[in-house]
Parts: C-alpha cells; sequence; structure tokens
C-alpha cells in the first residue's frame, strides 16, 4: 500500500512542477524531459540492473546451492541462532533461511553488493515460504529487509575506490564516519521494527550480540585509526573484500568434497532458478525507477534542497552540509542515482572538500529502501509491505543525521 501512494505521488508531483515550468517558466521542454527519463529509466532498469543481475543471481544461487548440500547453512544456523531467533521468533530454529540471512548480512558488512542481493532474494524466498499470509509482508520479512535496508558495512570499497578516482587526497578518509554512521542506522531501524513486535530487546542473548558487535566495531575502528595510514586503509579495504568474495565459494567447494556431494551438479541445480527469479523482479523494478526518474527529472530534488538550504540559514545554521544533500535524498530512492549524485558533488567541490567528504559518508550510511523493497518483495510477490517502509525511512534518516554530526567532528 505504501508503494502505491509513493509512486502516485511521485507521478503527480513530476507532473505539477513540470506543469508549472511550462506555464509560468514557459519551459517547452518540461514534459519532454520526463518522457525522455521515463523512456531510458524503463530501458535501463532490464539491460543496466535486470539482465545483470540475471547473471549474479545465476553464479551466487548455485554456489549457495553448493554451501546448503555441504552442511554450510546448518553451521551458520548453530552460530548465529540463538541470537536471530530472538529477532525472528517466527522463524523455526535450524531453519535454512537463518543461514541464508546471515550470508546475506555478511556480505553486506563486507561490501559485496554483487553477492549480498541474490543471497538476500533466496532468503527472502526462505520467508516467504513460512509467511501464512502471501501477499502480505511478515514481521520476518520486514525484519529482515528493514536490516538489510540500513546498509551495515564495515569496508565500503566502491566509495574509497570512486575517491581514489578522483585524485582524493586521503581516499579512505572517510572509512570511519561511513561504519559509524551505518552501525547506527542498522540499531534504530532494528529497534524501531523490534519495538513494533514487541520483541524484547533486553534479552540477554540480544544484548550479549549487540554488545559483541559493538565492539568489535569500535576495536576495528581503532585498530584502523592507531596502526594504518590512510594508503593502508585503502588497500587492506580492497584486499579483504575481494579475497573473502572468493573464500566463500572456495570453503564451500570444500565442504562439499569433504561431505561428497556432487559440486557441479549442485551449482546446476542451484543456478536453475535464477534467470527465473530476475525475469519476475523485472516489472516491479520498471515501475520503481520509472517513478524515481520522473520524480528527479522535474526538479524536485532541487526545489527540496533549496528549502533545506533556506531553513538552515533562518536557524543561523552552517550550511555546508546542504551541498551534500542530494546524495542523501536520492539514497533510499536509488544506489546508481546516490552514486551518480556523490560523484557530482566531489567534481563539483572537489573530494577533499567537506560536501565532497559528507556526500562520500552519506552513500555509505544506509541502502536503497524504495529500490530494495520492491526488489525484494517483488520478487516473492509481496503485495502489501505494511510499516517496511516507514521503518526503513527512520533508519535512513537516522544515518543521514548521523553521517552530518560525524563529519563535522571528523572534518571540521
Amino acid at each position: 500500500m505504501a508503494l502505491n501512494y509513493i509512486w502516485i505521488a511521485f507521478f503527480l508531483i513530476a507532473f505539477v512542477i513540470a506543469f508549472c515550468k511550462l506555464v509560468f517558466l514557459g519551459d517547452v521542454d518540461a514534459f519532454k524531459l520526463l518522457v525522455d527519463g521515463m523512456f531510458a529509466s524503463s530501458t535501463s532498469s532490464v539491460m543496466d540492473i535486470a539482465l545483470p543481475l540475471a547473471g549474479n543471481m545465476v553464479l551466487w544461487l548455485g554456489i549457495l546451492n553448493i554451501g546448503e548440500r555441504a552442511g554450510a547453512m546448518n553451521v551458520l544456523s548453530r552460530i548465529v541462532g540463538p541470537f536471530l531467533s530472538r529477532l525472528f521468533p517466527e522463524v523455526p530454529k535450524k531453519h535454512p533461511a537463518t543461514g541464508q540471512m546471515m550470508m546475506n548480512f555478511s556480505a553486506n558488512l563486507l561490501g559485496l553488493d554483487n553477492a549480498a542481493t541474490p543471497l538476500g532474494l533466496k532468503a527472502m524466498d526462505s520467508l516467504q515460504q513460512l509467511n501464512p499470509n502471501k501477499e502480505t509482508a511478515s514481521n520476518a520479512q520486514i525484519m529482515f529487509l528493514v536490516l538489510h535496508t540500513s546498509g551495515l558495512q564495515l569496508l565500503p570499497v566502491t566509495i574509497i575506490a570512486q575517491r581514489f578516482i578522483l585524485h582524493a587526497k586521503d581516499p579512505a578518509d572517510v572509512l570511519i564516519p561511513c561504519i559509524i554512521a551505518t552501525y547506527v542506522a542498522t540499531v534504530v531501524g532494528m529497534i524501531a521494527v523490534a519495538i513494533k513486535q514487541k520483541i524484547n530487546l533486553f534479552d540477554r542473548v540480544i544484548l550479549t550480540w549487540l554488545g559483541g558487535m559493538t565492539a568489535f566495531i569500535l576495536a576495528l575502528v581503532w585498530y584502523f585509526t592507531q596502526y594504518l595510514d590512510k594508503e593502508q586503509i585503502t588497500i587492506v579495504s580492497k584486499v579483504a573484500s575481494n579475497m573473502l568474495i572468493f573464500l566463500i565459494p572456495t570453503v564451500f567447494i570444500l565442504g562439499a568434497l569433504y561431505k561428497k556431494v556432487n559440486v557441479f551438479e549442485s551449482f546446476i541445480d542451484g543456478a536453475k532458478s535464477g534467470f527465473e527469479v530476475s525475469v519476475k523482479i523485472i516489472p516491479y523494478l520498471v515501475a520503481m525507477l520509472v517513478a524515481i526518474s520522473v520524480f528527479r527529472t522535474s526538479g524536485a530534488l532541487d526545489y527540496l534542497n533549496g528549502g533545506v538550504r533556506w531553513a538552515a540559514t533562518q536557524l543561523h545554521m552552517d550550511n555546508r552540509f546542504v551541498d551534500a544533500m542530494p546524495v542523501a535524498y536520492m539514497k533510499p530512492l536509488s544506489g546508481s542515482g546516490s552514486k551518480a549524485m556523490m560523484i557530482s558533488t566531489m567534481t563539483t567541490y572537489g573530494p577533499d572538500s567537506f560536501a565532497g567528504r559528507l556526500g562520500s559518508v552519506f552513500n555509505g550510511s544506509a541502502d536503497t529502501t524504495f529500490y530494495i523493497v520492491a526488489l525484494y518483495f517483488g520478487s516473492v510477490g509481496i503485495k502489501k509491505s505494511r510499516y517496511a517502509i516507514p521503518a526503513g525511512l527512520l533508519a535512513d534518516f537516522a544515518g543521514v543525521i548521523t553521517a552530518i554530526l560525524i563529519s563535522y567532528l571528523f572534518f571540521g
């Protein structure tokens, strides 16, 4: 239902803005830009997103099937089961969804986007099998989606790489702010959903795991700041992420050999469903990305940014953060759009400017809520997302506020 209203709102806002430009400014190309954006986004959603995703889906669902037959999911379930069983009480103990969700969270932590999406779609499908109402998101699906959209990430490799390309003096200087911002977004999203679902957050297991993860992140931040220089952080991030993404299939294959599983047949059996899922989600991708395109092309984000700048000026606030805000606006809507905004901000103001650094932190502080809702829920045929979008946007908002505050702390 929420997607329905948002979709309608995007089109109506775009129409009103284009109409006003035509009537009051004499902009005869106002509607042409909207139409061109519609056709371009509908094409790119298939050619640039769905088809490349099909290849990743085939690859990673095949690898995941090897891991399942080798018993990797059972191992993960035993390790994280006590924690996830508290956050996902509807999921039976030792259910395959537990290991699949953990694989998805792990891939996100390491910035392995290409692996995280197929693993997440597989986990959503497993949760759908437990869902009694197939068209309405279950509590477990909402919790999983909000944790995913909060985008907890320890190695923002793509952001650091882009800053290196644009000749930032210290490409990795945004690493620590990104980790802090995305962690706050994740915790806020989890707490919001837990309160809604009446989950006891003071459970000893939950507190132990949250305390352990917080300690680990603090230790990682301390190690990076005390023992590595900026260039070394960039190298460690790049090497660790690539090594770990190759380590996953290697461990699964070795486990399958130990269990005497036919590795090749297991891969093929798992990979067969990859293309089917990719085709199934195309209508949802086209619908969401076309709506985002007309909203963005209409200039709505520029008007929104102007309002934020005016408000900051009236409140006598330092308004340097406003220059980077388009990245924050785009992040819940489109990953590629927010990346483009980040690059544009760094190109305009410089990668080492406050706006350039804040734009990078914005891009690493959360994930694309609307895109993920359309993709994940669309892949299993869910039409009623309930409170998934408000909870996801709350996590995004927490990430944005934290990104601004931590950037002023780190970069002045």
